[in-house]
């Protein structure tokens, strides 16, 4: 039994290295090809290691081929994904604003108070990874703090010790919020992007519903109710709500 165990684990091993070093080929190929401009070849690769991995800088190249290929629905729909992904990214960021303002809605979003933007940008300063290395960071900084202030002599030193204990303390907090939050964004994905050229929303989910409003591709919406099996309904950032075909779009 003992055998057959190890001669498993081994063969699980190598089947998880050669799956690991075709994925790296795959990566080496795709890069190769974006590099001599063929962006078709490109895209069908980084979508190989897409299908296998989340990465965001896979997800990055597969916007930029998209972009190239001026498709610009699915170029979106890569950046958001790699935003979804890295958020503290600057050239992930940018390269998503390009590919939006070359998209035909221009929707305003609805005014929220200045904490929820405050709290949304604090979250997405860095991403779930980088939020867990600077939370322990953080923990291990309040141990170093409290240590002084129980072994120090000077009173001094012990006072600024337990102050910077309780700063350190509730930083380690509101980055294991912002990391929560992170997690919650990577897991409850309930946004998506519109693939189709044009979408007319309607008021209920049949065709026969009420046209209330018309959205082209590469606008991003959230999905407010995703129960029924062809349809679903949307928000868009102004505030707007609709029923839409689940095939016009595609979820972030």
């Amino acid at each position: 039994m003992k055998k057959i165990i190890i001669i498993f684990s081994v063969l699980l091993y190598a089947g998880l290295c050669a799956g690991a070093q075709e994925l790296s080929q795959l990566k080496v190929e795709a890069d190769s090809a974006y590099a001599r401009e063929d962006y078709e070849q490109a895209q069908q690769k980084y979508l190989q290691v897409a299908d296998s991995v989340q990465d965001a800088s896979v997800c990055y190249n597969l916007g930029c081929c998209y972009y190239r290929m001026d498709d610009m629905a699915r170029a979106v729909l890569w950046f958001e994904r790699a935003y979804l992904l890295n958020p503290g990214d600057g050239d992930i960021r940018f390269n998503l604003d390009m590919a939006r303002s070359k998209t035909i809605d221009r929707i305003t979003p609805r005014h929220e108070m200045f904490f929820v933007s405050w709290y949304r940008w604090l979250t997405n300063i860095m991403s779930l990874q980088q939020w867990a290395v600077t939370c322990i960071i953080l923990f291990l900084l309040a141990l170093v703090s409290l240590s002084v202030f129980f072994f120090s002599r000077r009173y001094s030193m012990r006072k600024f010790g337990f102050y910077l204990t309780f700063v350190f303390i509730f930083l380690t907090i509101l980055g294991n919020v912002c990391a929560f939050q992170q997690r919650s964004y990577l897991r409850n994905r309930n946004a998506a992007i519109i693939v189709s050229p044009a979408v007319t929303v309607k008021s209920t989910p049949s065709d026969s519903g009420n046209d209330l409003f018309v959205l082209h591709e590469g606008t991003k919406v959230n999905i407010s109710d995703n129960e029924m099996k062809e349809w679903c309904e949307v928000k868009v950032a102004d505030g707007k709500m609709g029923w839409i075909q689940k095939k016009d779009l595609e979820v972030i």
